[in-house]
């Protein structure tokens, strides 16, 4: 079954989806997207490195992603405002890396498969990666749930009941650096964001309660991994462009739903 392509790339965007979707709704609720998009963009100078020392892409942008995250976490109130610091780190990163894909010598690199995903390039090996990635993030938040929400919620209501917002936020961190290394084969840095949020925002209007809301964001980033690659095959469309652009449509109906609903 996986020597089809079409196979291994479903299989990828829904492995994607999974990890995507309580992380994503972490990131909706603390108003976090802007931090996404900047750890996202960091990832491809991890790229860059991993080339360079030829190592796994996946171990380099998860580490560059690492790096990006716990800095931004670590700056974070010393005198710069949250969304300057992201925007300086972002494109800097950003800027960089591309600078240090130029200097290698010898390597044939794609950016464009980087910046906007190869899903339909996805092997075995990638397949193992995204779906380890993604059972560690389920993992991560399934065992810190209540501790985040209640975190998200009011970080003094988390002190008085012996949770430190600093650990969960780190937490939280971490978890988005396997996310980002996770889904840079299958969407790009570019667009890692999108899939982030959109289908967690998209879930809002039709949840009601936080683990609702987050098996909705899962079940809608599914299914639009699977509409978007049927839709890129038929039209003969960029695959990663195309699932975020079902997933935008998927949103823009609940959103319509909601003001109906109202």
């Amino acid at each position: 079954m996986l020597d089809d392509f079409m196979t291994r790339a479903v299989l990828a965007g829904v492995g994607v989806a999974v990890a995507a979707a309580p992380l994503g709704s972490f990131v909706v609720w603390r108003r976090m997207a802007y931090f996404g998009d900047a750890t996202a963009h960091a990832a491809i100078l991890g790229v860059a490195l991993s080339l360079a020392l030829q190592m796994s892409i996946f171990a380099g942008a998860m580490a560059v992603a690492l790096v990006m995250a716990l800095t931004v976490t670590v700056l974070t109130g010393r005198g710069y405002a949250m969304d300057t610091l992201l925007g300086v780190l972002a494109h800097s990163a950003l800027a960089f890396g591309l600078v240090a894909v130029s200097f290698l010598s010898g390597v044939r690199i794609d950016l464009m498969a980087y910046l906007f995903g190869d899903i339909l390039a996805v092997s075995r090996s990638d397949l193992a990666v995204i779906w380890g990635g993604a059972a560690l993030v389920a993992g991560l938040m399934a065992w810190r749930w209540s501790a985040l929400l209640t975190s998200t919620l009011s970080e003094e209501l988390a002190y008085a009941s012996g949770i430190d917002p600093k650990r969960e936020q780190l937490i939280l961190t971490v978890a988005l650096a396997i996310k980002v290394a996770v889904a840079i084969k299958v969407v790009g840095v570019l667009l890692i964001a999108a899939m982030l949020i959109i289908p967690a925002a998209a879930a809002r209007p039709l949840s009601r309660t936080p683990e609702q809301m987050a098996l909705t964001a899962g079940a809608i980033g599914g299914l639009s991994a699977i509409l978007g690659l049927q839709s890129a095959y038929v039209l003969d469309t960029p695959a990663g462009p195309s699932i975020v652009c079902v997933t935008a449509l998927v949103f823009l109906g609940t959103s319509v739903f909601r003001s109906l609903r109202n």
